[in-house]
């Protein structure tokens, strides 16, 4: 498995000029003064002393920010065992107040740029996205909305989506959202979960240059959601509001300023979804306070995201990204919400909005890069991507070629932020910071506050070899709790089983020598041959170079009698054929540049790979449809792009017997 040495040099470094702007290193020089952090030995220093004195760290990122607690707190992290640490006790604040903070300074300049196919900007001001927000609360509070009550949204990534958002926390009720592009099945099996009192909708949405007509699906939703008290209607392709349901202009039609419930520091701020690939999707809760700290940290000092910067990462409401990228609000920064397909009406779609709108961070897949690669775009050539500072990536591992490729045609001085986190923090474990040098297929370091490791079966801590991504000590962003798990079973089963009181993740990392990290896909569909283990995303990486695969999927199967079957599932180019050559070509990238016991056993044709619903492979469900286990235990319908793809890989089990 190919990992950088600290022999290579860096893709990329940092000069001092930069490194003495960063917000990272005045935070660092500040708190060296004030908490006792240490002054000399850069970031390294910075992080270990993050995670030694955890209490102390949170309490000068809140002071760092100038978080308002309308009720003081005693200590940051009173007791520090996990699950169930406790957070600032006695703290109450609100995550819309700080959200909204830059409206007092900047109100004329814009806090969202929202951005459809059509690539016309429409930006909304501070001033005016409070008023929205003062409004809106005020409805939702006239209409029986109080702290705990859960408000949804089935909507696209648009400005509205923002404001709903905020008005919701802004009352301490607790926001919940999916993309239109969901079918009624999938918005249900999460909505039901939690029962919303208030339903914002759009009556659809436009994708690929066509208009998606979504009335039906918010009519069944209103149908099978029984706990609705309203419904607002957003009219994005101009119908009026059905019988019985308010309409957006109207209920935001109001001037008052917002008034901002204060909770406490663990109230939930929002309920996220995991992909659920299997059961219904786990209703992960997190709380005002730990999002409102966690995305101040994250933002405001690995991504270095201050007034001056436009912040685009292209989501959908769907994924935490989208909850991360609305956070932005919190360093004063201007949001681009671009919502129409990554592809229309080219691939180079995103590089066209990052232009447009002037973007500083522009944050993607590491799918849409490696589609770029292979289509042969040429970003810095055929746009003015002079502002963008960073392309960061998540989504899955950046392979070293996506790194080559961004440093070659978008900038040879662009910061490469490849990053890794979960919706189960919203936030990130590893990845960008600004004053650290870029090594080819590596993240940067581990995050502040995160005591990330990487751990073998036993639990020690390994360096430069595989092991499980573990965090030993809480982050604030760590859920408060799962919905409807009274007993915090589900919430154990998912993180504490294998390590008591150790967060796992489920993915394969190592931790290099010089503290980077490199992430090598989800742990519980690794690659185990002969007791070399390697992750699914080092497959992709040799896989994919070759012109003529579209995508795969590679699934290692321990079969019953103690053997390992490891098929190949490859999607085609268009006009590619799989002959002897192809495969042999194959076989040969694998052997050369990854490992002879990394070969596959077989290699099919498939007519595609499926992905949840965020755009990830679904590997874990397809192994066990591999093993026999009917469709409907193996995979919950409703958090797959293709259920018809997994019929081709259910019908490939009985082949084997």
């Amino acid at each position: 498995m190919s990992t950088a040495t600290p022999q290579q040099p860096p893709l990329w470094q940092p000069d001092q000029a930069r490194i003495d702007a960063a917000a990272v290193t005045r935070f660092q020089a500040w708190a060296a003064e004030r908490y006792g952090a240490p002054a000399e030995g850069g970031y390294q220093a910075l992080h270990r002393w993050s995670v030694d004195e955890l209490d102390t760290f949170w309490r000068a990122v809140a002071d760092w920010f100038q978080v308002r607690f309308d009720t003081p707190y005693e200590y940051a992290v009173a007791d520090q065992s996990m699950p169930g640490t406790t957070w600032f006790p006695g703290a109450t604040l609100n995550y819309a107040e700080h959200a909204l903070r830059t409206a007092d300074e900047r109100p004329d300049e814009p806090a969202l740029l929202g951005v459809d196919e059509t690539q016309e900007i429409r930006p909304v001001s501070w001033s005016e996205l409070r008023r929205q927000v003062g409004a809106l609360s005020e409805q939702l509070r006239a209409l029986g909305v109080r702290p705990g009550d859960r408000v949804s949204g089935y909507l696209p990534n648009i400005p509205q989506a923002i404001a709903a958002l905020l008005a919701t926390a802004s009352v301490g009720a607790v926001w919940t959202s999916c993309a239109p592009d969901f079918g009624a099945r999938s918005v249900l099996d999460r909505f039901q979960q939690v029962e919303p009192v208030v339903l914002f909708t759009v009556d659809g949405y436009r994708y690929g240059g066509k208009e998606h007509d979504r009335r039906d699906t918010v009519a069944e939703l209103r149908r099978e959601l029984p706990t609705l008290r309203a419904v607002v209607h957003i009219p994005l392709l101009g119908t009026d509001a059905p019988e019985g349901a308010l309409d957006w202009r109207e209920v935001t039609a109001g001037d008052s300023t917002p008034v901002f419930e204060q909770v406490p520091f663990d109230h939930p701020l929002w309920v996220l979804y995991s992909s659920g690939t299997t059961g219904l999707p786990k209703a992960i809760v997190q709380s005002q306070g730990g999002i409102l700290l966690e995305h101040l940290k994250q933002l405001g000092l690995h991504c270095d995201l201050g007034p001056s910067d436009r912040f685009f990462w292209y989501t959908s409401t769907g994924w935490m990204m989208w909850n991360f990228l609305a956070s932005g609000l919190l360093t004063g920064t201007t949001i681009v919400l671009y919502d129409g397909s990554p592809g229309h009406p080219d691939i180079a779609a995103q590089w066209r909005i990052a232009e447009l709108t002037g973007t500083t961070l522009y944050g993607t897949s590491a799918a849409y890069v490696m589609a770029c690669r292979k289509a042969d775009v040429h970003p810095g050539r055929d746009f003015d991507l002079s502002r963008v500072q960073c392309v960061a990536t998540t989504g899955s591992p950046l392979p070293p070629d996506g790194f080559r490729w961004l440093h070659d045609e978008v900038r040879d001085d662009l910061w490469i932020a490849s990053v890794s986190g979960g919706t189960d923090v919203c936030s990130c474990f590893a990845g960008a910071v600004p004053t650290l040098p870029v090594h080819i297929g590596e993240l940067q370091a581990a995050c502040l506050g995160t005591d990330l490791s990487a751990w073998d079966p036993q639990g020690k801590p390994l360096t430069g070899e595989v092991g499980e991504l573990v965090v030993t000590r809480p982050m604030p962003s760590m859920p408060v709790s799962f919905w409807n798990d009274p007993d915090g079973t589900r919430y154990h089963d998912s993180y504490f089983d294998m390590y008591p009181g150790v967060w796992r993740h489920g993915d394969w990392i190592t931790v290099t020598d010089h503290g980077s990290v490199i992430i090598h896909g989800r742990s519980d569909s690794t690659l185990n041959r002969q007791g070399v283990r390697m992750g699914s995303a080092d497959i992709y990486e040799v896989v994919e170079r070759l012109p003529e695969i579209k995508e795969s999927l590679v699934i290692g199967l321990e079969l019953p009698d103690g053997g390992y079957w490891m098929p190949l599932f490859v999607h085609l180019a268009p006009g590619a054929e799989l002959d002897d050559t192809l495969r042999t070509r194959i076989k040969q990238a694998l052997r050369e540049q990854l490992s002879p016991r990394h070969v596959p056993d077989d290699i099919i044709e498939a007519p595609g790979v499926p992905h949840t619903l965020t755009g990830k492979r679904i590997e874990v469900p397809v192994k066990r449809l591999l093993q026999g286990t009917p469709m409907e235990k193996a995979v919950n319908p409703g958090s797959v792009d293709n259920l018809d793809l997994l019929r081709f890989y259910a019908d490939q089990a009985p082949n084997r017997a």
